[in-house]
């Protein structure tokens, strides 16, 4: 004890400040360093979720950007498809409006046809008819002089019948 006289120590002091210090440690350790452990701890988690999340993140990027390759792709193929079918469409369209031109302009043309000989024969017989009267008239007036009327009647319907047959024929 004598040594501790020599330093200056108090035995008695020196407990109550021991006392006092571990008082003040253990009120630290429950009052601050658990709390500051306990927001330290929550701040670690957050960080790891957050690391975590990041990750997550990436990972689901990586598997958008793939995802977003295959559907434009496939986006591409389809439209590929469909203008190789549009084209075909198309081709066929264009077979079909060409075949059904040619059909009409036929048809017009058979029609055309048609209503040229009707309306040749139409006036072929207003010709023939025009003829006949004129043929009537000549003829009334030629023989008006030669002959006498019973006479010229006869030869008048002779001759017109045989107009009339060469017309028919």
């Amino acid at each position: 004890m004598e040594i501790i006289q020599k330093f200056g120590l108090e035995v008695k002091l020196f407990l109550f400040q021991l006392i006092n210090f571990l008082i003040i440690v253990f009120i630290l350790k429950k009052f601050l360093f658990a709390p500051l452990k306990k927001m330290l701890d929550e701040r670690k988690c957050k960080i790891e979720q957050s690391l975590q999340d990041a990750e997550n993140a990436k990972i689901v990027l990586e598997n958008a950007s793939e995802e977003k390759k295959n559907i434009l792709a496939k986006a591409k193929s389809d439209a590929d498809m469909l203008m190789a079918t549009v084209k075909v469409s198309i081709k066929e369209i264009k077979g079909k409006a060409v075949i059904e031109a040619k059909h009409r302009s036929e048809q017009i043309i058979d029609d055309a046809k048609q209503k040229a000989a009707t309306e040749f024969e139409s006036m072929n017989k207003k010709i023939g008819k025009m003829s006949v009267d004129i043929s009537g008239k000549v003829i009334s007036k030629v023989l008006s002089d030669l002959f006498t009327e019973t006479e010229k009647q006869k030869l008048m319907s002779r001759a017109l019948e045989k107009i009339d047959e060469k017309i028919k024929n």
